[in-house]
This record gives C-alpha cells, sequence and structure tokens, in this order.
C-alpha cells in the first residue's frame, strides 16, 4: 500500500515535462506523463490503473495499461484491456490493442488498430526476448565455425 495515504486514497504518479526516465515502468493507479520515457510502461491487466500522456509528453517503448489517454507522442505499441482515448494532440506510431477506443478530430495513428474483445489476457504479459536470441544449437555451430576460420 504504499501509493495510498491514510484515507485509501489512490495516488498519482507525475513525470514532469523536465524530467526523463530510461527504463521499464510498473504502476498502479494513475500515471501522468509530461516528460519523457524511453521504457516500456505497465499496469496489471483489469485494474483501474491510468496512463495519461500530455501534449508534451513522449513515449519510446510499448505501453500494457487497462486505460490509457494520450495527448502527445507514443513510439511503439499501445494494449489496453479496457480503454483507449486519443485526443486532438495524439501521434501514435505503432499499433494499437483495444476493447473500447474514442478518436478526437486531428489524433494520428501511423499503425493498425486491432479490436480485442473481453476476456483477453494479454494485455499485461511483456513480449519474449527468445524470439530474438538464437537457438542454443545454432550459436554453438556459429562458434565452431568461427574457431575453424582463425585455425585455417
Amino acid at each position: 500500500m504504499l501509493n495510498r495515504n491514510k484515507h485509501g486514497e489512490s495516488g498519482i504518479t507525475l513525470i514532469a515535462s523536465n524530467c526523463e526516465i530510461a527504463g521499464d515502468l510498473h504502476f498502479s493507479d494513475q500515471m501522468q506523463i509530461s516528460g519523457i520515457v524511453k521504457g516500456n510502461i505497465y499496469a496489471q491487466a483489469g485494474s483501474k490503473a491510468q496512463l495519461t500522456i500530455g501534449h508534451k509528453g513522449l513515449v519510446h517503448g510499448e505501453i500494457r495499461v487497462p486505460n490509457v489517454i494520450v495527448n502527445g507522442k507514443v513510439y511503439g505499441d499501445i494494449h489496453s484491456d479496457n480503454h483507449i482515448e486519443l485526443a486532438a494532440k495524439a501521434e501514435i506510431y505503432g499499433d494499437i490493442y483495444y476493447k473500447l477506443v474514442e478518436m478526437v478530430k486531428g489524433s494520428r495513428v501511423d499503425g493498425k488498430m486491432v479490436y480485442r474483445p473481453e476476456g483477453r489476457d494479454d494485455v499485461a504479459k511483456p513480449k519474449s526476448t527468445k524470439a530474438l536470441e538464437k537457438p542454443e544449437k545454432e550459436q554453438t555451430v556459429a562458434s565452431v565455425s568461427a574457431v575453424k576460420s582463425k585455425r585455417a
């Protein structure tokens, strides 16, 4: 209960316009970004967590949050199991996976918009990095080939 005071009120995490964060963020309750985040942003699927990206806000990374309001720029995919609102200055350069979406005149999306009905449990799971790694057998073969070429 780090984000709650004595009265049980939820907390708001603020990343101000003069702030830049590099790394993944995990939060509950509410987060407001007016600065720059270079990393992925996560909140528990099915929760009431809300991320708000202000008109000066910039995110370079994947977002997996149930409720998202964007009025800034996002370079990465957005996954929401509840609601996404794209305000007039929103610019998304990535795919949007949503259950419910609102788009205001002036918002831009350079990517796919994919409807995800209720019951999908893939929203809060980060992408696996195994697809980027070589299988163990391929690594061994590559190492042996490199050793043979040095001997010749």
